[in-house]
C-alpha cells in the first residue's frame, strides 16, 4: 500500500467521532488520495423539502415524491404514499432531480436510516426529495457520478457519513457534513470500469420492470375485465345490502363494484382459492430474522433491503412467520399494491401483521402474486377496508372475495416470466456488490488487484 497523501481532519471533539469503531476509517483512508465530495459537485449540496400538506394543490400529480422510506442502499423503492403537482413541485424546484444525482438520507432514528444512497436512472423520474435526503449532483468532468455512488454504498462511504454525523434525538447530518466526507481518487480506467457495472446494473432493472409488465399484460388479456370503474352513482335498498354487507358506508356500494364482481363471476370462480396462514410466531428472544416491512416491498413484487433484527428488538407486529412460495398482500388503505413473493433468501423471515401471507392449492405463486397486484383486485380490495383510525380489511372480507381460476397454460407463462425478472434482480443486485467491493479493495490494497477482481 503506496502513501499518497494523509488525510487529518478528525477534528471533531464529540466522543462519537472517537469510537473504535471508526478507527479503520482512520488508519486506512490516510494513506489514499481523496478530495472532499463538496470539491466534486457541480451544484451545492441540498436537503429537500415538504410542500405544505394542507394545500391540496400540492399533491396529486405525476412527480414522485421521495422520502426516507424509498430510499435504500443503492435501492429506490417505486412505491410511493405521494406524488406532487407541478405547483408542489415549483415549491421545492432547487432540488427537483435529474439523471446521475445522487440522494442520501440524512435525518434518523436510528443510524440504520442514515447514509443510505442510490444514483437517480431516467426510469425514476420526474421526482423530488423531502428534507431527509440530500441531493448531490457531481461534476461528471471531474469524476464518474456512479463511481462515487458506489464508494458511498460501500463500508468506508456510509461509514465515514456515520462518523460525521451527530447522534441527538435523532441521527443527522447536515449539507456541511456530508460535503466533508473524503473520496478516494483513483484512476480513470478503475472509475470507468465501476460506471459499466453500474450501468448494466440498471439496464437489467430496467429489463426485469418489462418482463413484470408483460406478465400483468398476460393476465389482463386472459381475465378480459373492463370498464368496471366508468359508473357514477346507484340507488340500494338500506335494509336489504345492510343485512347481506353490514356495511353502511356508501364507498362500499358504488357501482363499479357491482359491474367486477358480475364480470368476475362470469368466469369460474373458487371462493377457497387461498390459504391464509395467520398463526401468531413467537420470535426465539436471541436469534435474528430477516423482518419484512412495507417499505422493503418493491413494485414488481420483489423484497429488498431487508434488515435482519434479534428476536428482543423486534416489534410486538412481527409475528408472520413466512416460507419460499407463499405471498404476502398488504392489509392497509393506502399500501394495498405491496404485495411480495417470498423466494428462498427471505424463507423463515418474519413479516408484519398488516401483511396477509397466503398460498393456493389452484394457483402457482407467481401468478397469485401477479394477480392481487392486478386492477380488479386491487379494486375488490379497497371496496372492502374498513374503520375509522386505521383503515384495513378484515380477514373474513379478504377470505370472501371472488377470486377467478387462471388456466394453466396461461399460470405457467406468468410463473416463467416473474421467475425471470426476479433472476434478472438478482444479477443487477451482484453486479452493484462485485463493484462495491472493487472500490473496497482499491482502497485497502492497490487499484490493479481491484481490476483483476473485477475480471473474475
Amino acid at each position: 500500500m503506496s502513501v499518497v497523501k494523509e488525510n487529518s481532519d478528525f477534528f471533531r471533539l464529540d466522543s462519537h467521532c472517537f469510537e473504535k469503531r471508526f478507527e479503520f476509517l482512520k488508519q486506512t483512508l490516510k494513506y489514499v488520495h481523496c478530495k472532499r465530495l463538496s470539491e466534486l459537485v457541480s451544484k451545492p449540496i441540498q436537503t429537500g423539502h415538504t410542500p405544505s400538506m394542507s394545500n391540496a394543490e400540492n399533491y396529486g400529480g405525476n412527480i414522485a415524491f421521495i422520502k426516507t422510506d424509498n430510499l435504500h442502499s443503492n435501492d429506490i423503492s417505486d412505491i410511493y404514499n405521494d406524488y406532487l403537482s407541478d405547483k408542489g413541485n415549483s415549491e421545492i424546484f432547487r432540488t427537483f432531480l435529474q439523471p446521475k444525482d445522487i440522494i442520501t438520507t440524512i435525518i434518523g432514528a436510528t443510524e440504520d436510516v442514515i447514509a443510505r444512497s442510490a444514483i437517480i436512472c431516467p426510469a425514476h423520474l420526474p421526482a423530488n426529495i423531502n428534507q431527509n435526503i440530500v441531493q448531490i449532483r457531481i461534476n461528471s468532468n471531474i469524476i464518474c457520478p456512479e463511481y462515487v455512488n458506489i464508494y458511498l454504498n460501500s463500508k468506508y462511504g456510509r461509514n465515514y457519513l456515520i462518523l460525521l454525523s451527530r447522534q441527538t434525538e435523532q441521527v443527522n447530518l447536515n449539507c456541511q457534513e456530508v460535503g466533508g466526507v473524503l473520496i478516494p481518487i483513483f484512476s480513470d480506467n478503475l472509475c470507468k470500469t465501476i460506471q459499466n457495472l453500474s450501468t448494466k446494473a440498471y439496464k437489467l432493472q430496467l429489463q426485469t420492470k418489462k418482463i413484470y409488465a408483460s406478465a400483468e399484460k398476460l393476465l389482463d388479456v386472459y381475465l378480459m375485465i373492463e370498464n368496471f370503474d366508468e359508473y357514477k352513482h346507484t340507488i340500494k335498498s338500506l335494509t336489504n345490502s345492510f343485512i347481506k354487507s353490514g356495511r353502511l358506508d356508501a364507498e362500499y356500494y358504488q357501482p363499479k363494484y357491482d359491474s367486477l364482481i358480475a364480470q368476475i363471476n362470469a368466469k369460474e370462480t373458487v371462493s377457497s382459492l387461498c390459504n391464509l396462514y395467520d398463526s401468531n410466531f413467537v420470535p426465539d428472544s436471541d436469534r435474528e430474522y430477516n423482518y419484512i416491512e412495507l417499505s422493503n416491498v418493491g413494485i414488481s413484487g420483489n423484497i429488498s433491503n431487508v434488515e435482519k433484527v434479534i428476536g428482543n428488538n423486534l416489534p410486538s407486529r412481527a409475528r408472520r412467520l413466512v416460507q419460499k412460495g407463499q405471498v404476502i398482500v398488504s392489509s392497509i388503505e393506502g399500501s394495498l399494491s405491496s404485495c411480495a413473493l417470498i423466494d428462498s433468501e427471505y424463507d423463515c423471515a418474519l413479516c408484519s401483521t398488516g401483511f396477509y401471507v397466503i398460498d393456493s392449492d389452484k394457483i402457482n405463486s407467481e401468478t397469485l402474486l401477479v394477480l392481487f397486484k392486478s386492477k380488479p383486485i386491487q379494486a375488490l380490495l379497497k371496496q372492502r377496508c374498513s374503520g375509522t383510525i386505521l383503515t384495513a380489511i378484515s380477514k373474513d372480507e379478504f377470505l370472501n372475495m371472488p377470486l377467478p381460476t387462471i388456466d394453466e397454460v396461461v399460470q405457467k407463462e406468468i410463473s416463467y416470466k416473474i421467475q425471470e425478472s426476479f433472476r434478472l434482480r438478482k444479477e443487477a443486485k451482484r453486479l452493484l456488490d462485485k463493484a462495491i467491493k472493487a472500490v473496497e479493495i482499491a482502497i485497502e490494497t492497490d487499484e490493479e488487484t481491484a481490476l483483476n477482481g473485477l475480471m473474475d
